[in-house]
């Protein structure tokens, strides 16, 4: 395979545990000399993603990015309770949890197989983050020793035997070997497209966890910051499918027949996670069932629409204390000044938040807009980056950034499993 164009599957299962997305993404190294300045563009169904770099911006030298096509597919109802009752349980069968590695791999060979037929496009690589079934950034003692861990399951070697082709998996340990926190590490991608010499951009992505990547006007990698905001769709969901059966608030229409009740989302802000400093990273250890049982607690005798809305509010609002602290510089690193949002994920679908965050938003003067708009479907971003992670792994190049995941230095990711 060619360094100078190459198509690598990109493949993502979120902590929201809704399913698989496949990005196809056609990369090809960027022709540099020393003194030009070239950003990474994206095209996709013929529109071009501004580019990311103008004018005076530092040279980039980041690969040039065409998305082919991109697909998602639901998990089964009876493999998605098996994903979240294995990262939520405290005493899981070691053989469940073997075969649940194992079926996630066929899975993912079944979806990355369909969206090549669909779109007539074969891979030369595969990059597939897998499922995190438990994260913790954070050393903890454990057997005498300070240890923190991460666990993405769905097995790489099947993917590669199925598909025929080189397969970079288990991107996270890495990063986390050198003194990182193991996330995010969608932040590579979102400096390559999104960064502009004049505005300075926040690129918000609202999965199970909400999380952002503050790129000041005129940056390098290393001014770049990156963490965890809190909960995206994660309470969300878990809330509407306890109260009303369904497996997320469609639209928002729910919360947006509920009314915010402000002291307990004032009250839950308070909490450790919100006020600790970049870099941080949360999962299902800060969100998941713990949280939620005590969510229901802080709402006991009220509607059951306004508990969906001040959960909406909750995820608006906590993104939005993190933009305020970034503006103030009261988060680790410089003062900025940021004009744009953009966001990405399958909260972006979701009209309520999307107002939610705008109203939050406004009084500090930043816009927000849709990463759809750039001609980069929201859905298919964090795909799109374990895409070029891959690529950048396959070349032997790290794509970890310190500054985000508070790693001591850059490290190659992932681990390769040939066909």
């Amino acid at each position: 395979m060619s360094e100078s164009s190459m198509t690598v599957a990109g493949v993502m299962s979120g902590t929201s545990a809704d399913g698989i997305n496949v990005a196809l993404v056609r990369i090809e190294k960027a022709q540099t000399s020393s003194n030009q300045a070239v950003a990474s563009s994206l095209t996709h169904r013929g529109q071009n993603l501004p580019e990311a770099c103008r004018g005076e911006c530092p040279r980039h030298t980041g690969p040039l990015i065409e998305l082919l096509g991109h697909a998602e597919y639901p998990y089964p109802r009876q493999v998605r309770a098996a994903v979240l009752a294995a990262m939520n349980s405290t005493h899981a069968s070691v053989a469940d949890l073997a075969r649940l590695n194992f079926l996630l791999g066929e899975l993912y060979s079944d979806a990355i197989l369909s969206t090549q037929r669909r779109f007539k496009t074969k891979a030369d690589l595969i990059g597939c983050h897998g499922q995190t079934l438990y994260h913790q950034g954070k050393p903890s003692d454990f057997l005498e020793r300070k240890i923190s861990a991460t666990w993405q399951t769905g097995e790489a070697a099947i993917v590669a035997a199925k598909l025929g082709v080189p397969v970079v998996s288990d991107f996270r340990p890495a990063d986390m070997a050198v003194g990182g926190k193991g996330a995010p590490l969608v932040p590579l991608l979102d400096y390559m497209l999104f960064r502009d010499a004049q505005v300075g951009r926040i690129v918000q992505n609202i999965g199970g966890i909400a999380n952002l990547t503050a790129i000041p006007a005129g940056a390098t990698a290393a001014d770049v910051i990156a963490f965890d905001t809190g909960p995206g769709n994660m309470v969300i969901d878990a809330i509407t499918e306890k109260l009303f059966g369904r497996r997320y608030d469609r639209d928002g229409k729910i919360a947006a027949t509920g009314t915010v009740l402000e002291k307990i989302v004032s009250k839950l802000l308070r909490r450790t996670y919100f006020r600790q400093k970049a870099p941080k990273t949360a999962g299902r250890e800060e969100f998941g069932r713990k949280f939620v049982d005590e969510f229901f607690r802080l709402h006991k005798g009220c509607r059951k629409q306004d508990i969906v809305a001040t959960a909406t509010a909750l995820t608006a609002k906590s993104i939005a204390d993190a933009v305020r602290r970034l503006a103030h510089g009261k988060a680790k690193g410089p003062k900025a000044n940021f004009q744009e949002m953009i966001l990405s994920g399958g909260g972006a679908k979701n009209p309520t938040l999307v107002n939610m965050l705008k109203q939050e938003l406004a009084p500090l003067g930043v816009k927000v807009c849709l990463s759809d708009e750039f001609g980069l479907p929201s859905a298919a971003k964090e795909a799109v980056a374990f895409a070029v992670l891959a690529y950048e792994t396959w070349h032997r190049r790290p794509s970890n950034i310190p500054t985000a995941t508070g790693a001591k230095r850059p490290a190659v990711l992932g681990k390769i499993s040939y066909p």
